[in-house]
């Protein structure tokens, strides 16, 4: 009895440990899983049989190249999480709850609360830590937030390369239809922003995912294009903050245009080289004093023209950090 009660024993953790491996996102072959669970290759299959019996999708291929795979199934059955993933899944699904799709905030406290229900007190303890001791900043203000329904749209359009048309409200609030080519959605600046192909304009285009009203069915398929500089992230966070800046500056840089590509965020401006010493810096902001700054980090030369209040507030800067450190060796 009681060796076959440590014969299941070591059956169930083999399972898990199987599971486990199969959870990552690779094919294994049969003796390779063999050699990882120290047993052989028969064993292997008829362990992957019991996974089968037990409602996992492992899908197994033939050949040189064949092997084994977890597959997304019909059913969600129990998932294999380490400490370190227990913990991580948990936080996301904590900054899930205030985050910026609507309606998703009580789903992530229900998956929290059953995630917290089966952890190990060793990891409920350190989850409370986490919870007790950490304090996210109070949101300034009502923050925009997008109907799931219109997320799961935008997101389906571009991985199946769809046209989509919509209602699009601008920032003062006039309404136009669009029909576009979804790229990406990115998230910045704590909201979601399409980036896509207007197929009207003939252009890239960025639209906040909180003013788009998709008009449903989507259209034709259509063929992906490359986006200029391919950063997506980059392309949404320059076009975001030059919507938003009051004064543009062209500013010459005597520097090369990698080192000063490492010392700005993307969201400040873009770099185009001249030669293998200078380039041009293309930036701007919502305040001159802000655009000094910014010059200021350069932490290099640089030439500046215009505009004129830029200008003026350069000179003024030099003067008072002139006045801050007199030479006090001439009296």
């Amino acid at each position: 009895m009681t060796g076959t009660i440590e014969n299941m024993l070591e059956t169930s953790a083999r399972l898990l440990r199987l599971l486990s491996l199969l959870q990552t996102p690779r094919e294994w072959r049969g003796p390779e899983l063999a050699e990882r669970l120290s047993v052989s290759t028969r064993t292997v299959r008829n362990d992957i049989e019991r996974l089968r019996t037990l409602g996992y999708p492992v899908h197994g291929s033939r050949g040189a190249a064949g092997g084994y795979r977890l597959e997304a199934g019909a059913t969600l059955p129990p998932l294999l999480l380490d400490d370190e993933e227990a913990l991580a899944v948990a936080v996301g699904l904590r900054t899930a709850s205030v985050g910026t799709i609507g309606g998703i905030g009580e789903s992530s406290l229900r998956a929290l609360a059953k995630l917290e229900r089966v952890l190990p007190s060793r990891l409920r303890h350190r989850l409370n830590a986490l919870q007790t001791y950490t304090v996210p900043v109070p949101k300034d203000g009502e923050r925009p937030t997008v109907d799931p329904s219109v997320f799961t749209t935008l997101v389906t359009a571009a991985r199946d390369q769809e046209r989509l048309r919509f209602d699009y409200d601008n920032h003062s609030g006039q309404t136009s239809v669009r029909t576009v080519e979804p790229h990406r959605l990115v998230n910045w600046g704590h909201r979601w922003y399409l980036l896509a192909w207007d197929v009207d304009r003939a252009d890239w285009r960025t639209f906040r995912a909180d003013r788009i009203r998709p008009r449903i069915p989507t259209g034709p398929r259509f063929a992906a294009r490359e986006l200029p500089g391919g950063d997506a992230a980059a392309f949404v966070s320059r076009g975001v903050s030059a919507a938003a800046w009051r004064y543009r500056a062209r500013v010459l840089v005597h520097a090369p245009a990698e080192v000063i590509a490492e010392r700005i965020s993307p969201a400040v401006g873009v770099v185009e080289a001249v030669d293998e010493r200078t380039c041009v810096l293309n930036t701007g902001a919502d305040s001159i004093s802000t655009l000094g700054v910014h010059l200021g980090l350069l932490d290099t030369d640089f030439e500046v023209t215009e505009p004129a209040e830029l200008v003026s507030h350069l000179r003024e800067l030099a003067e008072r950090y002139a006045r801050a450190t007199p030479d006090h060796n001439h009296v």
